[in-house]
């Protein structure tokens, strides 16, 4: 299986513009550009997009593993906070940490712990990335 997205540039770094879109349309030319990566103006950027595909990514392989041990969650919210950091020789997405929160009927802490540790190592998104990943999960009653 193989995806695409596109990315357009126009202008130097700090006055110029892009666009970014998806094969699947979900994106179709979002703005992005120096003030929405690091002056928070609206649109998007690179470690927003970064952080929802890990937080979906994380999200699907939790509710793969919870199936393979016989739960089903109820619901699984999960939060991806991203890191840009300036290094010396630019900067670097440098730790993306996890935050969810689910429930699960049915399974303890230790096994919601425990599946919840082997989706973050094993999602496809987490094994791309060269960051520090954490997580805190929640099980919520």
């Amino acid at each position: 299986m193989k995806k695409t997205a596109s990315a357009v540039w126009q202008g130097g770094l700090k006055d110029g513009k892009g666009q970014l879109s998806t094969e699947s349309g979900a994106l179709k030319q979002a703005p992005y550009g120096f003030n929405t990566r690091f002056e928070g103006s609206p649109g998007t950027n690179p470690e927003e997009l970064i952080g929802a595909a890990h937080a979906g990514c994380f999200s699907m392989a939790l509710s793969m593993m919870l199936g393979e041990a016989g739960f089903t969650a109820e619901r699984i919210d999960t939060q991806a906070e991203v890191s840009l950091d300036k290094q010396a020789e630019g900067f670097a997405i440098t730790a993306v940490h996890l935050t969810l929160k689910a429930s699960v009927p049915g399974a303890s802490e230790a096994q919601f712990q425990e599946i919840a540790n082997k989706a973050k190592a094993g999602c496809p998104v987490s094994k791309v990335l060269n960051a520090t990943i954490s997580l805190d999960a929640t099980l919520l009653t």
